[in-house]
């Protein structure tokens, strides 16, 4: 009989060990899949983050990049690979919050086919040009927009990304019809505003603080309700007489569908513990951004809050996929 209760208690220990890859002497690698190319403020996180986790998994973490189509070819590859904690998901709002009303038949359900493990950080919008570019502010760069023939060019991260809705919504609230540069990524997007190939875009703070800090690029306003720890000396657009534009990206993980809520627990734990590790707070630091760890429950419901908000800037834009 205590042969048997024994013989039980192991086999449930194994098994709990072997569903969490990072528990066990011959502990998988985990994947952590991103879907923005290499170079831009995703890829720059997901491989801050990676370094941290893997001393808390005590696995290698391995950071994959899928690009393309806002976060849905990188999406649809982790909802199809096995729910045990080995693949997980770095997004950003696009692919989760802002996909589903922007593709009518998006091949996934972002709130039922991903579980929301943590959330990592908030990255406020701003703007910025080429030190080139004679504007010196926001609201110079509207009044200098509305008085052309044709429309200025403002570029984005992708189609339905949050640089885009930002777009959106400074269309609106500025009534000056700019034209929507898209771009496969920030890291593009950032390298031809500093050669000049399109005058302004708007990008993840985390982002654009290395090239704002070696002069590479200027910020000409923050889309936040206050101005920013890392950059006092930028007016918010409401300061500048542009109001109601507000928009933050946030990244965080998620894992398939059916992964176990011990396992999703354990991985919240183990990204957590890696958001308190001094060389990753001091890293986002100089991304300007600060940790912002939640629990799944709270991060869910971010992402419920996002897609209602999303949607309806999509629908008063009529913004459609290309």
């Amino acid at each position: 009989m205590k042969t048997t209760i024994l013989s039980t208690i192991l086999a449930g220990s194994l098994a709990a060990m072997s569903a969490f890859p990072g528990v066990g002497a011959a502990a998988q690698p985990t994947r952590l899949v991103v879907a923005f190319p290499p170079g831009g403020p995703a890829d720059s996180l997901a491989r801050i983050l990676a370094k941290e986790l893997e001393a808390e998994l005590k696995s290698t973490v391995i950071v994959e990049n899928k690009p393309g189509a806002n976060g849905a070819i990188a999406a649809n590859y982790v909802i199809r690979s096995p729910a045990d904690g080995s693949v997980l998901f770095l997004s950003s709002a696009g692919a989760i919050a802002i996909n589903p009303s922007l593709y009518p038949n998006l091949p996934y359900k972002p709130t039922e086919d991903l579980s929301p493990v943590a959330l990592v950080v908030h990255t406020p919008e701003v703007l910025v040009v080429s030190p080139k570019n004679p504007v010196k502010s926001a609201s110079d760069y509207v009044a200098a927009a509305a008085k052309r023939k044709e429309p200025a060019a403002l570029a984005s991260s992708g189609i339905g990304s949050m640089p885009h809705m930002t777009i959106e919504l400074f269309k609106s609230q500025t009534k000056v019809d700019f034209l929507h540069v898209a771009y496969k990524g920030a890291a593009p997007a950032i390298a031809d505003t500093i050669g000049g190939h399109v005058e302004a875009f708007f990008g993840d703070v985390s982002g654009l603080m290395p090239f704002i800090n070696d002069g590479q690029l200027v910020a000409l306003g923050v889309a936040a309700p206050a101005r920013l720890k890392s950059l006092p000396n930028v007016p918010t657009l409401a300061e500048q007489g542009i109001p109601n534009v507000e928009a933050s990206n946030w990244y965080g993980v998620f894992a398939p569908k059916g992964t176990p809520a011990q396992v999703v627990a354990q991985l919240n734990e183990a990204i957590r513990n890696s958001l308190k590790a001094k060389a990753l707070v001091d890293n986002l630091a100089s991304l300007g951004v600060e940790p912002s760890p939640s629990s799944p429950e709270g991060f869910r419901d971010l992402v419920k809050n996002d897609t209602a908000k999303w949607a309806a800037v999509v629908k008063a834009g009529n913004v459609k996929a290309e």
